[in-house]
């Protein structure tokens, strides 16, 4: 049978201000820019330690997809998401759910939630598997 789904190229999120999202992008996160074209209204950034881009653009008029400040379910790693949260937050980041921790039958999770400017929600977690 052959595979549907072979690799993960990108992330595509919908801003309504591509000027902002870049200050948010670049300045908050530090993300590398790996492209912009501003006739398009788009921009791309590496996500770092992966071959995979974070992209955005305006939405088009008729354009498929969800509407700017609805994306939620992008996980983030970071060896610390305490201390990523308030790296974020004293970059100006809107932190929506504070950095905490809670255990699962299969793993301790520490987890916080940020949103960029439009409101789209990233979440920035460790994950320490539970081993017996």
């Amino acid at each position: 049978m052959t595979e549907v789904i072979e690799t993960l190229e990108a992330v595509t999120i919908h801003v309504t201000d591509i000027q902002r999202a870049r200050k948010f992008y670049t300045e908050v996160l530090r993300l590398k820019e790996l492209q912009f074209n501003e006739r398009a209204s788009r921009a791309a950034y590496a996500i770092p330690g992966t071959n995979v881009q974070l992209t955005m653009h305006v939405m088009g008029e008729g354009e498929g997809g969800r509407p700017a400040g609805t994306v939620s379910g992008i996980v983030f790693s970071h060896n610390d998401p305490v201390a990523a949260c308030e790296e974020i937050r004293k970059r100006g980041g809107k932190i929506v759910d504070e950095a905490h921790s809670f255990t699962t039958p299969f793993a301790k999770v520490t987890l916080g939630v940020f949103a960029d400017p439009d409101g789209n929600e990233f979440v920035i977690r460790r994950l320490d598997l539970v081993t017996k």
